[in-house]
């Protein structure tokens, strides 16, 4: 696949995260998706992003940095919310918090079958 390609398949996927469009999910995510090394299915990984829309109402997506090499997408995501009660452990509370998460994907029938996620939990400590 081309590096364009996977680069228009990855913004498609965030508009799908964007517009909690759960039942489009499965054309961008694997039904056998690993999450940070757990195998989760389509159906887990659903479920913990429903959850996180859940908490955090004003959840939003962005793409501040993304480099495809096919079979694989780095990108840095920024956040910028109001989450409710606790975020990673940190009573948040409702307050607005902004931090960014660095995650890796590796697609395998053009669809993301492995995600590793790395959140910049200090980030939120620091503004709590």
């Amino acid at each position: 696949m081309p590096d364009g390609t996977l680069s228009v398949l990855y913004r498609a996927y965030i508009s799908c995260l964007n517009d909690q469009d759960w039942q489009s999910l499965g054309s961008f995510v694997h039904e056998d998706v690993r999450y940070n090394g757990e195998r989760l299915g389509l159906s887990g990984y659903r479920g913990m992003l429903e959850a996180d829309f859940r908490a955090i109402s004003d959840l939003r997506f962005t793409i501040d940095l993304l480099v495809a090499e096919p079979p694989r997408v780095a990108s840095r995501l920024t956040f910028d919310c109001t989450p409710a009660g606790l975020l990673f452990g940190i009573p948040v509370n409702g307050r607005r918090v902004r931090f960014a998460e660095n995650v890796f994907y590796e697609y395998r029938d053009d669809r993301i079958g492995t995600v590793w996620s790395i959140i910049d939990k200090a980030a939120v400590a620091s503004q709590v």
